[in-house]
């Protein structure tokens, strides 16, 4: 049965306050009430699964500004898109650790970058540890959603994540379901495969507002579904059994003759939607205000649209404004 109000999902933590992904992010999120957290994996050069919202990671930690990496500024072609950068899979962990994190948006969210250089990344394990132990801290059962990143990439490579997943899962005692935990991709094939291993989560396929599942377009070139195709009441159709749900852009339940949420629960599918955030940057253009893209707009009706679908789950990047508005 569909929640009466949806599941509050600190995106990457507390972004809106802290830099993404770090440990101050996602203690901010877990004092501000999330029901759970959702951390992106990418690997290491050595296996190690780390929390970056991408693999190329200039954008997000001091890793430019480190002479000893700078060779390691390279070019590649991630899903299909050429990149310049430096990549997690170029670093051992040893490595990686001594990076420091950095604002993601430091234009839109300067308190945040105020923060920069002062925490380094985090493992998954890192993470997992973290949420029991704020479960027990603050006296309610808090989940995580592991979203996992560019896996046809990095099987390319020779970094086979799903074993990877289940061997963390496992070690952090997070395979038996003890906590919840929801495994979602922008890839079916890896979800399937991870179901397989017989891990106790929730699987969702995340699905973009347009374009294709770069899974199906390796497999399968042109032939490849789009995404869009995915949430017609033929593609969820064929969802049912394959994965629990699935979470889309919230631009596809912003148009006002979506039945998608809708149309999926009839199927016995949950939705969730990416990202609620009240800044002008990321509002749809009905709900800006004045002031530039750091300034908070109307996202109350923004997102009380939104609330009125029936969604199951709302990833937002400001806990304590999400809390606030989907109890309320």
């Amino acid at each position: 049965m569909p929640r009466r109000s949806p599941l509050v999902i600190g995106h990457r933590g507390a972004p809106g306050y802290r830099p993404e992904h770090s440990r101050s992010s996602y203690e901010l999120a877990f004092a501000m009430g999330v029901d759970a957290v959702e951390p992106d994996v990418v690997a290491s050069k050595d296996g190690v699964l780390v929390l970056r919202h991408e693999n190329e990671i200039s954008g997000t930690t001091d890793v430019a500004d480190r002479p000893e990496f700078a060779e390691r500024r390279t070019t590649k072609k991630i899903d299909g898109e050429s990149l310049t950068g430096w990549f997690t899979e170029d670093f051992t962990w040893a490595e990686l650790a001594t990076l420091r994190t950095r604002e993601r948006l430091p234009k839109i969210r300067r308190s945040s970058a105020s923060f920069d250089d002062a925490q380094p990344i985090l493992r998954l394990t890192d993470l997992l540890e973290m949420v029991r132990r704020a479960s027990a801290e603050h006296g309610r059962e808090i989940g995580v959603v592991l979203e996992v990143k560019h896996a046809t990439y990095f099987a390319g490579i020779g970094l086979d994540l799903v074993p990877l997943i289940e061997r963390d899962l496992r070690a952090t005692g997070w395979a038996d379901g003890a906590l919840p935990l929801i495994v979602e991709a922008f890839e079916s094939t890896l979800l399937h495969r991870l179901r397989k291993t017989g891990i106790a989560a929730s699987f969702i396929y995340l699905i973009e507002a347009k374009g294709k599942p770069f899974d199906l377009v390796a497999a399968h070139g042109r032939a490849a579904p789009k995404y869009a195709d995915e949430v017609t009441p033929v593609g969820l159709d064929a969802l049912v059994g394959t994965v629990d749900g699935i979470s889309v852009n919230k631009r596809m339940l912003l148009a006002s003759d979506s039945t998608l949420v809708a149309d999926a629960h009839a199927r016995g599918l949950r939705v969730f939607t990416w990202t609620c955030r009240p800044e002008n940057a990321f509002l749809s253009a009905p709900y800006r205000a004045g002031g530039g893209k750091a300034t908070f707009g109307d996202y109350e009706s923004e997102w009380g649209v939104i609330a009125r679908t029936g969604v199951d789950g709302v990833f937002v990047d400001h806990p304590d404004l999400g809390v606030a508005f989907f109890r309320g």
